[in-house]
């Protein structure tokens, strides 16, 4: 069984993949084939559904090829780490993981890594507190919380930091899933009466890396089980980085006290590109393109063209590059600037009126007669500080700034200042008719 089921998994690794085959395939082991029916030893329930839903058509091909007439496959909740138990403990090369903890994983994307990140100045204090992370040494900070827009580039460093810890310690248990994952694994344990197993898997690892945290706000007790893993996990030393889409303190229904462990270490901001950095990204895209399309040529001025026009994210402007070299190398033409225009239309129009802060500001103070200066500035009589407030209230609700960048624009004021400014207007409009004409006025100018 050993020696057939050693093939079965090399045909199977070429197949599915070596990530997707590390998280659900190398734990399984074959125990017998009779009567057609192959029985797969597997060491949680929740691997062996997944599995069966997602790899029996693959497994039953690769052993029918070799050993045989096999029809079915039986799965059987067993640790296949079992024979391993008396072995003498010179021979392991590192302790073995608790059961569990390779099928909850979420699989790492090979294309995320650090030298294919590509740093400015919107990004470089995430990117290099992230190297910092990645390198194991003694941290100062503990967690790690990178939070900012969709694309911006959180889960690629997230990634990047689990390959580089893997790559330089592979002793270490580092334990990379989604929040999502970490609410269903938790409810799955109070179903199943084995959250003590659940504790222990968390609570053993030596870094925990948690994307999109914000998931889990208003869970009450999955916030409760994370509260105290992430405590846990802190007092042991151990390295914890989150991600979310906005800052701890912005995140609603999520708990205080939850917020406030999130922010005891470093928290950054993960700021919307700037021409520079969009220009820099499609280089590094167009070199990598270049060796799925040899021969392909691209005009000058396109990307520059692409960097000015496609300001929403990294994703979408990646895609539409992508897009771009599909269409032109199926149609056997150089991408030249007409040719992007008509290939990218929809993304373009999409992107054709984006609404900046600064132009917020410049036609709000247009409209109550005030200097623009005043904007940034520190003046509080009301003639200023409410058009600063109404201002506020507009780039939070028409552009996709976070407010700590927000505040930064008017003059490096804190979050909580804009957070302040955005409420009272919104108070104010729903019992000030004239104010809420006002701001429905500036956003059919601003939109015009």
């Amino acid at each position: 069984m050993d020696k057939l089921w050693g093939q079965a998994r090399e045909e199977l690794q070429k197949i599915v993949g070596a990530d997707s085959f590390s998280t659900w395939i190398e734990p399984l082991r074959l125990t017998g084939v009779s009567d057609g029916t192959a029985t797969i030893a597997c060491p949680t329930r929740f691997l062996s559904d997944w599995v069966s839903r997602h790899y029996s058509d693959d497994i039953l091909k690769v052993l029918d090829r070799m050993g045989g007439p096999v029809q079915r496959l039986s799965f059987e909740t067993r640790s296949p780490t079992a024979r391993q138990t008396a072995a003498p403990a010179a021979r392991r090369p590192a302790p073995p993981r608790p059961a569990g903890e390779e099928e909850l994983a979420a699989p790492l994307d090979s294309r995320f890594t650090f030298e294919n990140f590509v740093v400015g100045k919107p990004n470089e204090l995430a990117h290099a507190a992230a190297r910092r992370v990645a390198e194991g040494g003694p941290v100062t900070f503990n967690p790690l919380f990178l939070y900012g827009g969709v694309g911006l580039g959180k889960t690629h460093l997230m990634h990047a930091i689990a390959r580089e810890i893997q790559a330089r310690q592979p002793e270490a248990r580092v334990l990379y899933l989604s929040a999502e994952q970490f609410m269903y694994r938790f409810v799955q344990a109070l179903r199943d009466r084995t959250v003590m197993d659940f504790k222990e898997l968390f609570r053993t690892v030596s870094v925990l890396m948690v994307d999109d945290v914000q998931f889990i706000a208003g869970k009450d007790s999955t916030q409760e089980e994370f509260f105290h893993t992430f405590n846990t996990l802190v007092d042991q030393g151990k390295q914890i980085v989150i991600s979310a889409d906005r800052a701890p303190g912005e995140i609603k229904d999520m708990e205080e006290r939850i917020k406030s462990r999130l922010q005891c270490g470093l928290v950054v901001d993960l700021h919307p590109t700037d021409y520079e950095l969009r220009l820099g990204i499609l280089q590094s895209k167009t070199d990598s393109f270049r060796t799925q399309y040899p021969g392909l040529q691209i005009a000058p001025g396109v990307l520059e063209f692409l960097a000015h026009r496609i300001t929403s994210n990294v994703r979408v402007l990646e895609g539409a590059l992508q897009r771009l070299f599909a269409f032109a190398s199926l149609m056997g033409r150089e991408i030249t600037l007409d040719m992007t225009q008509e290939c990218l239309a929809d993304i373009l129009r999409a992107n054709d009126r984006k609404v900046s802060i600064e132009e917020i500001q410049r036609k709000v103070a247009e409209h109550y007669n005030i200097r623009l200066a005043d904007m940034i500035g520190p003046k509080r009589v009301r003639t200023v500080a409410r058009p600063r407030q109404i201002a506020m209230y507009l780039a939070k609700q028409m552009t996709s700034r976070s407010l700590p960048e927000i505040g930064r624009r008017f003059g490096g004021r804190d979050h909580t200042t804009i957070m302040h400014g955005v409420k009272k207007i919104e108070e104010l409009r729903g019992a000030d008719r004239s104010l809420a004409e006002d701001i429905d006025l500036l956003r059919r100018l601003l939109e015009a």
